[in-house]
């Protein structure tokens, strides 16, 4: 289906806009945390770099969780990337600009997995990965003839892609400037997660595209923003290799497989690697079945940690709350294990079945979802009846452990303990990530438990 829309005055620059909306985090300016913790996202600085260079554009891109938009802004095409937290108010920003008469695209992780949702408040919406679609509807749009849907076609390639946009973004609202993607994806199937729902198999730049955005950024230490930088064991060998030439200090998002790997975790150390998010996800190998992430049940946990540590590498271990075979003792047997295996930054979050995920159409066919409320699905909020506890013990279960686990004295014990930092930088970063995750603990009332919560748990435990 084409809209009606005439073609474009080609004799002026064409004017888009691209807009990460503000989220649940960013209820205020500068959001829970200090502006300075944040690190560059890609999404915007991606899409930028995707517009054809014929059409002559000029482009502004607004992260509205430190800039605030403009609505009376001058565009001639909206482009909004959202996730399922941000859906609401993206579509309230569409609503808005469309009633100014200017077209608004939607595009995202949300918009993949709920694209009939999305159709109704866009012109026009992007389907999956955007890097050949979004530049043809660009040009669709200039011809007068843009489509109501565009689709990821077969065989997306990401070789010989154009760098970011990273000068559109500017970095002196981020303490990480340089971010950088070399794969997409992950091949484990865990039923909570939206990747394997949304985005399908995995996908690689090639290691000399990597290492040339790297060299053309300057980048002496960056951050890789891939799910899981260890999917493919062979491209992560060969992309360690390549980065130990450059020198760099490097942080990114692995699998507690990488410490199964002796000589995978050493190449690692070797590139720079100074930090992994891992997901641990829980202590429980039953509720690790559950959510079928058994590889994690095969791993010693505090092994894991002595592993990294030994080779200097700092860990943000993620935990979640809220599996079936969870009882109200799971908050303090996950506090006790933080502490005793040392894990440097410590993260929470209450089980949140994302539209689209195996997860909430098994909480769905029960009748357990609560509320289909997007601003509510933050990894903060119960948005389903949990099995083993009440939603009300889950969510003040959740908060109590923030506090216990970032009073000075436990960032004090674990970062001491650890000792990873000898003739390292990465202490000061360390450092200053417990103290905004200590500022975002004991705000937690103030951005995520609402009213709407409370009633809510109230009538559960009625």
């Amino acid at each position: 289906m084409t809209t009606r829309q005439p073609p474009v005055d080609r004799a002026a620059p064409l004017r888009i806009l691209l807009i990460s909306p503000r989220g649940p985090l960013y209820r205020r300016r500068g959001g829970t945390w200090s502006k300075s913790l944040r690190y560059a996202p890609l999404t915007l600085t991606t899409l930028a770099a995707l517009v054809p260079p014929e059409l002559n554009a000029k482009i502004t891109l607004v992260d509205e969780g430190i800039h605030d938009i403009d609505l009376d802004v001058d565009a001639d095409l909206i482009g909004i990337s959202l996730i399922t937290g941000t859906a609401p108010r993206s579509y309230e920003l569409a609503a808005h600009f469309r009633r100014r008469g200017i077209p608004v695209v939607l595009g995202g992780v949300h918009v993949t997995l709920m694209p009939d949702e999305a159709q109704q408040h866009a012109d026009a919406i992007v389907v999956g990965y955007a890097e050949d679609t979004w530049p043809q509807l660009l040009r669709d749009f200039v011809a007068g003839r843009m489509k109501s849907r565009y689709d990821q076609g077969p065989g997306l390639s990401l070789a010989n892609r154009p760098f970011p946009r990273r000068d559109l973004l500017g970095s002196k609202d981020f303490v990480v400037a340089h971010t950088i993607e070399a794969t997409r994806g992950c091949i484990h199937q865990c039923d909570f997660c939206v990747v394997p729902s949304a985005w399908g198999r995995p996908l690689q730049h090639p290691v000399a595209d990597v290492i040339a955005d790297i060299q053309q950024m300057g980048a002496k230490r960056l951050i890789f923003l891939d799910l899981n930088l260890i999917s493919d064991m062979d491209y992560a060998r060969e992309l360690f290799t390549a980065l130990i030439p450059l020198k760099i200090q490097w942080g990114g998002l692995t699998t507690t497989i990488i410490t199964m790997d002796d000589d995978l975790l050493a190449l690692a150390a070797r590139s720079g690697c100074k930090g992994l998010l891992l997901g641990f996800e829980t202590l429980s190998s039953s509720a690790l079945a559950e959510t079928k992430k058994q590889f994690n049940a095969r791993q010693d946990y505090k092994d894991v940690m002595r592993r990294l540590h030994a080779h200097g590498i700092g860990v943000q271990g993620c935990f979640v709350f809220g599996f079936d075979n969870h009882s109200g003792d799971v908050f303090a047997e996950t506090v006790d294990f933080v502490m005793d295996a040392n894990i440097d930054l410590p993260r929470y979050a209450i089980l949140t079945p994302f539209p689209g995920t195996p997860l909430f159409d098994r909480l769905k066919r029960d009748g357990r979802i609560l509320s289909e409320d997007w601003t509510l699905y933050d990894g903060q909020h119960v948005v389903y009846q949990p099995k083993g506890m009440g939603a009300d013990e889950l969510l003040r279960g959740a908060e109590w452990a923030w506090k216990k686990t970032y009073s000075y004295v436990s960032i004090a014990k674990r970062l001491l303990a650890a000792r990873p930092w000898s003739g390292r930088v990465m202490l000061p970063l360390a450092l200053a990530g417990n103290l905004g995750y200590r500022f975002y603990a004991h705000n937690l009332h103030k951005y995520y438990t609402c009213d709407w919560q409370i009633s809510l748990t109230d009538k559960v435990l009625a």
